[in-house]
């Protein structure tokens, strides 16, 4: 039996990191970071905004856990993301996966996933 994306992301702590660094990294990253410095003011969103990702990636991944937020063209909508800022974003994660110490492999596997889901981020 092969172990799941959720076990090869380090599990639910593994994610919360990963997700923990890519915010990190986007709040670094002058080419999106003014999607999200607002949030520094707001920690109680940040920390919802948090959660919901580390539930949507865990539950997508194979994880024992419900995702309960919004669908990604709800929570984009009126966000008007461009195609760079979406490239821009997975750069962020990746950076993140590769501090986290995340194989070729599993990267390939996250990188699908976050390819399959640009028609529903891109120009919301």
């Amino acid at each position: 039996m092969s172990t799941s994306l959720f076990e090869r992301l380090g599990g639910a702590k593994g994610i919360s990191m990963i997700v923990d660094d890519t915010v990190e990294n986007h709040m670094n990253n002058p080419n999106i970071n003014a999607r999200f410095l607002p949030y520094k003011d707001l920690p109680e969103q940040m920390d919802l905004v948090k959660k919901h990702t580390v539930d949507f990636f865990s539950a997508g991944s194979g994880g024992p856990v419900v995702y309960s937020g919004r669908d990604m063209v709800t929570t984009h909508k009126g966000m008007n993301i461009s195609h760079a800022e979406y490239m821009h974003t997975i750069d962020d994660i990746f950076m993140a996966l590769d501090k986290n110490a995340i194989d070729e492999d599993t990267k390939k596997d996250v990188l699908y996933i976050l390819w399959s889901l640009k028609t529903m981020i891109i120009a919301q």
